[in-house]
């Protein structure tokens, strides 16, 4: 098996929809092996540990991944546990599936839309 550049790996085990995309979190610091901030044109190695910084929903999460194979290519969904293990504590999950919730609040119908000051209020609770 050929050496293996971080950003195409990212790619092929769908943590990133896009290459490019990678190669941007590459460049911004969010992917890390260990303390340091890695380039793009890394080369991934078995056994190596990489803690990646991904904002989804509004909700920024810390994945922590160690490569178990290298690949060629992108790979199907079901397939992805073949080449890396997930590493990341149950509990950052969590806290992703609260903060998704409290995203979205509760009407009653026919209440309308909030004035400005509830709006205001509800910001407070919020943070």
């Amino acid at each position: 098996m050929e050496n293996i550049r971080i950003d195409k790996f990212l790619w092929a085990v769908r943590l990133y929809k896009t290459r490019t995309l990678a190669a941007d979190a590459c460049r911004l610091g969010k992917i890390k092996c260990g303390d340091l901030s890695v380039k793009a044109s890394k080369e991934v190695k078995i056994g190596d540990i990489y803690t990646i910084k991904l904002a989804n929903d509004n909700v920024l999460t810390h994945k922590i991944i160690k490569v178990k194979n290298l690949l060629n290519g992108r790979v199907a969904a079901k397939l992805v546990s073949e080449f890396i293990e997930d590493l990341t504590p149950q509990e950052d999950y969590e806290k992703q599936k609260i903060a998704r919730m409290s995203v979205f609040e509760k009407r009653d119908r026919g209440t309308g839309r909030p004035s400005k000051k509830d709006r205001r209020d509800i910001e407070k609770l919020k943070f």
